[in-house]
């Protein structure tokens, strides 16, 4: 993601005890059943509610049907699901919308709201380690979300359409899911549209049929997704398919001059340089959505498809927000306190594009961060709030600390790091523990100095060499 202000660029256990009394007060049908309720949420050190626990997702269905004259959405969200304990009740992330029905293995379930938890009471409950299927189907208008750090997600209506957008939590605004970074899902998304418009998802485009009409688009994303890396974009796009030389398809849309048709002629030469940095591409597409009418103040890595708004959509974004499918989207954060994980890598691939194509040694980038003083407002490790995981110092201190590693362990064994932690834990979670332990794993040797002084020290150091 890059939430920070265009000036710098252009220059689970929370609430257990509550969710059983929530969904023993559900009503609507079924009976009482054997197990326990999951929990309402994953203890997330800044979102605490957000996620549920007693199950793991392992695809979500959904389908979308979208008037955007009356801004009203209908959709089905159907989840295949694996339970971690026995269930006698089970929460879903949904903020907003109206539930209309709900099943549990094609059997009536009892539903009851209680704030963004959805409490779901299976009729016969589920076993631990049963595989079920959860089928919420819900209406109405969708939330525009205001997130800590002030900017917009959730669905962001448009003047032809709208985009969904969902980091960290504007995915709970369009469907109802598990909406964490530590459950991973495949996705098969359908989004039914006037037709005349497009719909654009993440993954590959498998179906488009026009009926009476209205134009459906099936997309479809085989590996694992966070649910806040999923997007939906409805407009006047300008579609392209191609495919890299190595026969990647690369799907792209796009709207006005701004687009910059030669910068997205450019993906495939940008991750070129990117697989030679980072090791083999991890998805089955890529692409970009790009629409600078939209009232949307940053750029997002949105999976297989980055999404860039106005004034975003050049070099450095492209570079940043390619990064990310190794660094946040392949590797996800185990938890929002490793948020900096995703975005120091993402920033030091800016540094890396600089060296390589700018004349700009990464020595020079890390020393004028090092000098800025607005990166040292906290370590990037321990950011104080929700509010804050998108500021300046996850960016640009987190970039200073592979630096610092870079400058420690040498070139080749920088790289070797740079390749071996997206393979490592690719399609994963990882934590800042699991990295600063993979790093001296692969050093072979121990930078408590290192992590102490640049990745959880409070204070700037005396100079930029220490």
């Amino acid at each position: 993601m890059d939430h920070r202000p265009v000036r710098h660029r252009l220059r689970a256990v929370a609430a257990p005890l509550l969710a059983c009394v929530l969904a023993a007060g559900c009503t609507g049908g079924g009976r009482s059943a054997p197990g326990g309720a999951g929990a309402a949420g994953l203890d997330d050190p800044y979102f605490p509610q957000l996620g549920n626990g007693g199950y793991d997702v392992r695809h979500y269905e959904l389908s979308l049907d979208y008037d955007p004259a009356s801004g009203r959405l209908t959709g089905t969200a159907a989840l295949t699901a694996r339970a971690t304990q026995a269930l006698s009740a089970f929460n879903l992330d949904l903020a907003g919308l109206t539930v209309d029905a709900a099943s549990v293995d094609g059997e009536p379930a009892a539903v009851h709201r209680a704030g963004q938890e959805l409490i779901v009471r299976p009729a016969a409950g589920v076993a631990d380690g049963a595989t079920f299927r959860t089928v919420i189907r819900y209406s109405g208008t969708p939330l525009t979300l205001t997130g800590d750090d002030g900017a917009q997600e959730g669905w962001l209506k448009t003047s032809d359409g709208a985009l969904a957008l969902g980091q960290p939590t504007g995915s709970t605004a369009w469907f109802p899911g598990n909406h964490h970074p530590a459950d991973k899902a495949s996705y098969r998304v359908a989004v039914t549209v006037p037709e005349g418009l497009q719909a654009v998802s993440n993954g590959e485009l498998r179906e488009q049929r026009t009926r009476g009409g209205r134009t459906t688009f099936v997309w479809r994303s085989a590996e694992p997704m966070a649910s806040y890396l999923a997007t939906v974009a409805i407009g006047r796009y300008d579609t392209k398919v191609s495919r890299t030389p190595s026969g990647l398809p690369v799907h792209t849309a796009s709207k006005g001059a701004e687009a910059a048709p030669e910068l997205l002629a450019r993906i495939p030469e940008l991750l070129a340089w990117e697989v030679e940095n980072f090791g083999p591409y991890p998805f089955s597409s890529v692409g970009a959505i790009v629409d600078p009418t939209a009232d949307v103040q940053y750029a997002l890595e949105t999976q297989t498809r980055p999404f860039f708004a106005k004034d975003t959509f050049t070099v450095e974004f492209v570079v940043h927000e390619l990064a990310h499918q190794w660094y946040g989207n392949s590797v996800s954060p185990e938890s929002w306190r490793d948020m900096w994980l995703n975005e120091s890598f993402a920033q030091y691939a800016e540094w890396l594009y600089a060296e390589d194509f700018e004349d700009t040694p990464a020595q020079k980038s890390f020393e004028d961060a090092f000098a800025d003083p607005d990166n040292w407002a906290f370590a990037p490790a321990e950011p104080p709030s929700a509010a804050e995981i998108s500021a300046d110092p996850v960016y640009y201190r987190g970039a200073m600390v592979l630096h610092k590693i870079r400058q420690a362990v040498g070139d080749d064994t920088f790289w070797e790091i740079l390749r071996g932690w997206p393979a490592k834990y690719r399609h994963a979670n990882a934590s800042t523990e699991d990295f600063t332990r993979y790093v001296e794993e692969v050093a072979g040797e121990d930078l408590d100095a290192l992590w102490d002084t640049w990745l959880y020290g409070e204070e700037r150091p005396a100079g930029p060499s220490a």
